[in-house]
């Protein structure tokens, strides 16, 4: 089986130890970019067109394709979403449509979606200025949630309990989705939509993470993660607990949004990683992406629910669908978190070897250099690197995945 993976823009490494999971189940995987480092992968796998424009993309992607034959295209990235399907519809591979993607990558659409065919979802309203940032959120009512319509990883993402709030944290974010490289690494194409903010009413529940698959109208979810964060008023992805405990009652209302909001977007066969939160005991979407969840929940969803987003994303691509049927824990607990630094530059990191050696460590990953810029809330939301623990119950993998982050020495300047 040969597959191509779209990254449009290179994302450093982050995606590497993915694309070797996917030839850990006998793909011949090849990589191909807008821009990228010529050692991005494998010699002779990887092709740059050396364009961020679809349509040189698009034709770069028809001659590889003539000389290889590919037998599937896919992307793990947020920012390729759209890029993924325009070129998998030129070489005539399974894929969702480009409407589809369009929707489950730009919030706007996502939530017009959303409305139209009746899924959960909050209040919204698309704010270009700060004056209409306002008026909405007096509208709406504080507290609210402040969002870019093309962002991806929490940034710039800010609940706001006050005009003077808003005040501060606006024109922050206006400036900085621009500059994020979520939306640099964007292909360019006439339907993205626009680049702005959202302004929603807030969800005031438990949020949790969800990967999942749709398949001709049946949604399956494949595994839950809960989201245990306690957070400000900046969003940080950063600590999660599989399995869920969540009643077997919620999980049958968070199966049904996430159903609603994959056939509002258009989604018929993909693989979906969903982000849920309660208000008033209710599930609302606060976004359902088509592609897998990022960090470590391809790990928890093995461990805890015997379900892989890998190989359920390889089925999908080659338009065979995934055998998992239901949601179903595994009895294996989970603890991860985001290894968070102080803002600045990283002069030193330090992993004491009694971390590295342990067996109970199933993710241990380090997404940022000696020498890396890192920007924390209000300007960004960068992390150094994720960490998971596995063990028999929540005490313990919490106790330990906690212990173990304010172990490892991160010092910037």
């Amino acid at each position: 089986m040969k597959l191509l993976a779209i990254e449009i823009g290179q994302f450093g490494d982050y995606y590497n130890s993915r694309y070797q999971q996917i030839e850990n189940y006998g793909v011949d995987l090849y990589v191909f970019s807008g821009v990228a480092d010529s050692d991005h992968w494998k010699e002779g796998k990887l092709f740059v067109s050396n364009s961020m424009d679809i349509t040189d993309l698009t034709q770069r992607a028809i001659e590889v394709h003539q000389e290889h034959k590919f037998d599937g295209v896919f992307t793990l990235a947020e920012n390729s979403v759209i890029a993924t399907a325009i070129i998998a519809t030129a070489l005539g591979l399974p894929s969702i449509t480009v409407n589809a993607a369009v929707n489950s990558r730009n919030k706007i659409f996502m939530r017009n979606a959303h409305k139209n065919h009746n899924a959960p979802h909050p209040e919204f309203v698309l704010t270009n200025t700060i004056d209409e940032a306002r008026k909405t959120a007096d509208s709406i009512g504080f507290p609210v949630i402040l969002k870019p319509t093309l962002g991806s990883g929490s940034q710039f993402v800010y609940k706001i309990n006050s005009h003077e709030e808003l005040n501060d944290a606006f024109p922050t974010a206006l400036e900085g989705i621009n500059v994020m490289s979520q939306f640099l690494k964007e292909g360019i194409t006439d339907v993205l939509g626009p680049n702005s903010l959202l302004i929603e009413s807030y969800l005031d529940g438990r949020e949790f993470l969800i990967e999942a698959f749709t398949w001709d109208g049946e949604t399956v979810l494949g595994s839950i993660v809960d989201r245990v964060t306690l957070e400000g008023n900046s969003f940080d992805d950063d600590v999660h607990h599989a399995p869920t405990d969540l009643s077997p009652l919620d999980i049958e209302r968070v199966q049904a949004a996430v159903h609603a909001g994959a056939l509002a977007q258009g989604l018929t066969r993909s693989v979906m990683h969903a982000e849920i939160r309660f208000h008033q005991n209710k599930p609302y979407i606060i976004e359902i992406a088509a592609r897998l969840g990022g960090g470590g929940l391809d790990f928890m969803s093995r461990l805890s629910a015997g379900y892989c987003p890998i190989k359920a994303a390889i089925d999908i691509a080659v338009g065979v669908k995934p055998s998992h049927g239901r949601y179903a824990p595994t009895g294996l607990d989970t603890f991860a978190l985001c290894l968070i630094s102080n803002p600045g530059t990283i002069t030193h990191i330090a992993i004491p070897a009694a971390i590295t050696n342990d067996p109970a460590v199933f993710m241990l990953k380090i997404t940022a250099d000696v020498g890396t810029s890192i920007k924390r809330p209000p300007f960004g939301n960068d992390i150094v690197g994720f960490l998971g623990v596995s063990g028999s119950e929540r005490k313990e993998t919490e106790s330990k995945a906690l212990t173990y982050s304010n172990q490892i020495k991160v010092t910037t300047k």
